[in-house]
C-alpha cells in the first residue's frame, strides 16, 4: 500500500518530525510492508454488488496490527464517554488528555480504497473535511490523518 496522503492538525506531523523522527519512518514502512489484495478476501452481500470481492476491513487491521507488533508498537485501551455526535477522533483526545500519548495518527482508507471496502468504513476525505469542519481547535490533540490507497 502506499500513502496518499496525510494532513497535520495542531502540528501533529511536526512534532512527529521532530521529537520522534524515527516513528514516521515506521508507519511509512508498515503502510509500504501491507499487500492490499491480501486483504481483498469479503464476499459482498449487499443487493447492488453481491458476490463482488472487497478489501476486507478486518484482514485490513489484522495485518496493519502484525506489521506493527513486528516493530515493538503496542496496543492500549482507555475508558472514555461517548456522546451520539462522537467523532472518529475521541479516542485519541481521551489518550492524549491521560498523558499516555502526544500526537494521535490515524490511518484511514483513501475514497478510491473505501470504495472498494464493505459499507460503513470511514475514509480520509470524509474525515479530514470533518476535522477541518470543526475548527482548529477540535479535537484539542495534536493529530497527523493519513490517507492510504493500494
Amino acid at each position: 500500500m502506499r500513502i496518499v496522503e496525510y494532513y497535520s492538525h495542531l502540528n501533529g506531523f511536526e512534532i512527529i518530525q521532530y521529537h520522534k523522527p524515527k516513528l514516521w519512518g515506521e508507519i511509512e514502512k508498515v503502510v509500504r510492508t501491507i499487500d492490499a489484495e491480501k486483504c481483498r478476501t469479503k464476499v459482498s452481500k449487499e443487493k447492488r454488488i453481491k458476490g463482488k470481492i472487497l478489501y476486507s476491513p478486518k484482514d485490513m487491521n489484522s495485518e496493519f496490527k502484525l506489521q506493527f507488533e513486528k516493530r515493538k508498537w503496542g496496543e492500549s485501551r482507555t475508558s472514555y464517554w461517548v456522546t451520539k455526535d462522537a467523532n472518529l477522533f475521541v479516542k485519541h483526545l481521551a489518550f492524549y488528555v491521560g498523558d499516555l500519548i502526544d500526537v494521535g495518527v490515524e490511518i484511514l482508507p483513501m475514497k478510491e480504497l473505501q470504495s472498494e471496502m464493505s459499507s460503513g468504513v470511514s475514509y480520509y476525505e470524509g474525515e479530514l473535511y470533518n476535522l477541518i469542519r470543526e475548527g482548529r481547535g477540535v479535537p484539542a490533540v495534536p493529530l497527523v490523518l493519513v490517507g492510504i490507497a493500494p
